[in-house]
């Protein structure tokens, strides 16, 4: 879970090094590591340290301006990379660049085992307070911690056994029953086979949303009884269907699962995953598929408190390297972890890290500002073995495409939402408006006619090739006629398509000729496409 602050003034680093050591003593899972006894990791926690941990201080003042901030970055990705060691620990790690006078970037990053988004917003508030205490020799005005993190853990295994614990399964394995295995998508390459050793490299993309659209989403929400989750949601999965036609799928979303008092002041993982299932089947205008949404998501709220790891461990669902089971995608509605900082005489700006590992296919993060009028912001995390960026930032545009389409009319059906914006709309409609073609322009002969012509002027003129293979229009010419006469004999003629299911290869192109020869028409089907995909066009 890594974080940046970017710290521009004064700074004092050996006051931030004992405030971040104050909140390592406070939080006893910031002092946890993980042991294993009996088969099974056990907590174990760590006294606090006697001596005040050194904060690392990596200066790059000395490098040229136009390259500290790269070099930074490339720090910042380095030592998010860096494994831990959970039987060791720190599970916590810190450091301060030094990038100029009155310019630092802190980065910080903890193991998800310790910890979630709310909790690296408790870190920086408490961090805060400790600097500001320390910083004017005051005491710190932070009132005691009524629990640990290991009460926590205790009481939610005492709770979930027996009646309760079956009772929740029971709902999720209704819920999940025959769902789809996969999300498809519109991937850029096939997913790899073997999962890399460190782990899918990651990518980000933002995304931005007027506040005129936000206020006009609110007002949609108002009026339909919809939460802006509900309505995100209901955006991004008619999105997906558009892009895939997989009108059934599961989208992983996160809760804060801090539903009691005590924990909200907590730093440890409380979040949990919910399964959300929507199927869009029957091309539902976008105020139905909003309704759709908001059954599915009140109904998971209901059902929140059951771990998505004792899910997926009851559900068992067949594993492939490199695949999340039960979904693919996720979507994060959030506030800001936190929505400003305030140090003696310095600025705290919160710092969107590129992350170095892509947990998932697709994580839309979407952040709303606390007074909401500022608009939506955020980022889309995608894997860089599936997707290029250019693609990300096409999907991007489409979704605020869509929202706008909606919001402007939430009487449109699936189908009807648009996913490109005017100009790009009539650039396609120019591409695609038919060629008027004047007299000098026409042929008598058709592409497979002029292809027999060129093989009666020069049969042993190479035509084709491919690597090491090799085909002159004499051998591509007779192998396009045997295939052509087959296809004749199976009823292939005018107006009689046939479906081209094959890699772009020598002998997809006698395919391709074989059907124009036998005089029908040739629809190409790209194997790498989405099954739904392919469905739709058969």
């Amino acid at each position: 879970m890594p974080g940046a602050l970017r710290l521009t003034g004064p700074l004092r680093p050996e006051v931030l090094a004992r405030s971040l050591a104050a909140v390592t003593g406070r939080h006893e899972v910031l002092r946890t590591v993980f042991a294993e006894r009996a088969g099974g990791p056990v907590q174990v926690v760590l006294p606090p340290a006697s001596e005040l941990p050194a904060l690392p201080v990596l200066d790059l003042a000395s490098l040229p301006p136009a390259e500290r901030e790269t070099e930074a970055l490339r720090l910042m990705a380095r030592e998010d990379d860096r494994p831990f060691d959970l039987t060791r620990g720190p599970l916590l790690r810190a450091e301060l660049l030094r990038l100029g006078d009155g310019d630092h970037l802190l980065a910080v990053v903890m193991h998800h085992i310790i910890s979630d988004a709310w909790s690296l917003g408790v870190l920086l508030r408490e961090l805060t307070v400790f600097y500001n205490s320390f910083s004017g020799a005051e005491s710190p005005r932070l009132p005691e911690l009524p629990i640990q993190y290991a009460d926590f853990a205790r009481w939610q295994r005492r709770w979930l056994t027996g009646e309760t614990l079956e009772r929740e399964l029971a709902h999720w394995r209704e819920v999940l029953a025959g769902a789809p295995e996969v999300q498809e998508l519109p991937y850029d390459r096939p997913r790899p086979a073997v999962a890399a050793p460190g782990g899918r490299p990651g990518g980000r993309r933002p995304f931005a949303l007027s506040g005129e659209t936000l206020a006009a989403l609110r007002a949609l929400g108002r009026r339909e009884g919809w939460t802006l989750f509900m309505t995100l949601l209901a955006a991004f999965q008619a999105l997906l269907t558009r892009l895939s036609g997989q009108e059934d799928a599961v989208i992983g979303s996160p809760v804060a699962n801090r539903n009691r008092l005590e924990t909200e002041g907590l730093i440890g993982f409380f979040t949990n995953t919910l399964a959300l299932r929507l199927d869009l089947a029957g091309d539902p205008a976008f105020r139905e598929i909003g309704r759709r949404a908001r059954a599915v998501a009140l109904d998971a709220y209901t059902h929140e408190d059951l771990p998505f790891e004792k899910l997926v461990e009851e559900l068992a669902p067949e594993r492939h390297p490199g695949l999340n089971p039960l979904f693919q995608v996720m979507l994060v509605v959030q506030r800001p972890p936190v929505e400003a900082l305030a140090l003696p005489g310095v600025t705290a700006e919160l710092l969107d890290v590129e992350p170095a590992v892509a947990k998932f296919d697709l994580t839309l993060f979407l952040f709303e500002s606390a007074a909401g009028l500022a608009g939506l912001s955020g980022a889309m995390e995608y894997s860089r073995d599936l997707f290029d960026a250019a693609t990300i930032d096409r999907m991007l545009a489409s979704f605020g495409t869509l929202l706008t389409g909606a919001v402007a009319d939430p009487g449109l059906c699936l189908s009807e939402l648009p996913l490109l914006a005017a100009a790009e709309r009539e650039e396609l409609i120019a591409w695609t408006r038919p060629l008027v073609l004047r007299p000098s322009h026409l042929t008598s002969r058709l592409v497979h006619e002029m292809v027999a012509a060129q093989a009666a002027r020069h049969p042993e003129a190479e035509a084709v090739v491919c690597g090491e293979l090799r085909l002159t229009y004499r051998e591509l010419l007779a192998e396009a006629r045997s295939l052509a006469r087959r296809l004749a004999g199976l009823g292939v003629g005018p107006d009689v398509p046939v479906g081209i299911f094959q890699e772009r290869s020598p002998a997809m192109l006698v395919s391709l000729l074989a059907v124009l020869e036998a005089g029908g028409a040739y629809l190409p089907l790209d194997p790498t496409y989405p099954r739904e995909r392919l469905h739709l066009m058969l």
